[in-house]
């Protein structure tokens, strides 16, 4: 899409600090970053959400989380611990519709969905 800021990213027209590539994947440091390490993951085929991912998506995604892995391996954060997490529509607070991937990591996140 070609207004589409991740597109753009994609194809090389607006700059990014790159961290991980490979045929059909790019990862990236956050503008805005929400942690000390805050990295998007998003696939190179445009597609808004989980919810307009079709059958031939599947394998993409599963190769988002297999990067994942990675950069937190190369950022020295696998075993201290990261967050992988999606936001599928703007109720959920998803702001660039192109689906990504955050990595949060480099401080204790605090816990999701559990009373403290």
């Amino acid at each position: 899409m070609s207004d589409c800021i991740f597109c753009k990213i994609v194809e090389g027209s607006l700059p990014s600090t790159k961290v991980y590539e490979d045929d059909r994947v790019v990862a990236f440091h956050d503008i805005q970053p929400a942690a000390p390490i805050h990295i998007l993951i998003i696939p190179k085929k445009h597609f808004a959400s989980l919810n307009e991912a079709g059958e031939s998506d599947w394998e993409v995604i599963g190769q988002i989380h297999k990067a994942a892995q990675e950069i937190a391996k190369k950022l020295d954060v696998a075993d201290s611990g990261y967050r992988v997490v999606t936001n599928c529509g703007s109720n959920a607070g998803q702001v660039v519709h192109h689906l990504h991937y955050h990595l949060l990591a480099g401080a204790k996140l605090a816990p999701l969905g559990v009373d403290n």
